[in-house]
């Protein structure tokens, strides 16, 4: 071991630690660029994987009727300590939904079990308007055509009349 005097005091000069490949040490810096520049690593360029684990955008998970009931079912089924909490873990639920869809079950499979819509409830008034609306114009369109085809049938009458074609529907006397 070395030692370095200084006024009157020795200090012991300690050797640094040598930095395996694996920890993080400071970048070298580039020679004579001042502090702004620092010196490129000499390894080979990092490469981010392309399939990570992080999904883009998250979506809400959405449970069918089926689903539910085959939870509920399995869940009445576990009879020993620490089979429920299994069956929670292996399906990646809490126990709030196992709970909430019991309490649905309760007031009624088919209601309670199917998904609320969101949003604004339609306005029965406002559906019956709609409704109205919708029979009005089909009955113009039909009135239209109703016309249409007995314009093309007096013609046609005339027509034949005209040219003395008899017509299947007269009979000649």
């Amino acid at each position: 071991m070395k030692s370095v005097s200084s006024s009157r005091k020795l200090f012991p000069v300690v050797p640094a630690p040598k930095v395996s490949a694996g920890e993080r040490s400071e970048p070298k810096r580039a020679v004579g660029a001042g502090t702004a520049a620092l010196a490129q690593p000499a390894g080979p360029p990092l490469v981010v994987a392309g399939n990570s684990e992080v999904v883009a955008k998250a979506s809400r998970r959405r449970f069918t009727v089926d689903y539910k009931l085959k939870i509920l079912d399995q869940a009445d089924a576990c009879q020993q300590p620490g089979e429920l909490g299994a069956l929670l873990r292996r399906e990646g639920l809490y126990s709030s939904s196992l709970a909430l869809w019991r309490h649905q079950r309760q007031q009624g499979i088919l209601t309670g079990l199917t998904p609320k819509t969101r949003g604004r409830k339609p306005n029965q008034q406002s559906q019956l308007v709609a409704d109205n609306e919708h029979l009005k114009r089909q009955n113009q369109k039909l009135s239209k055509r109703l016309q249409q085809a007995e314009i093309i049938i007096e013609f046609q009458k005339k027509l034949a009349e005209a040219l003395g074609i008899p017509l299947k529907g007269d009979s000649i006397e």
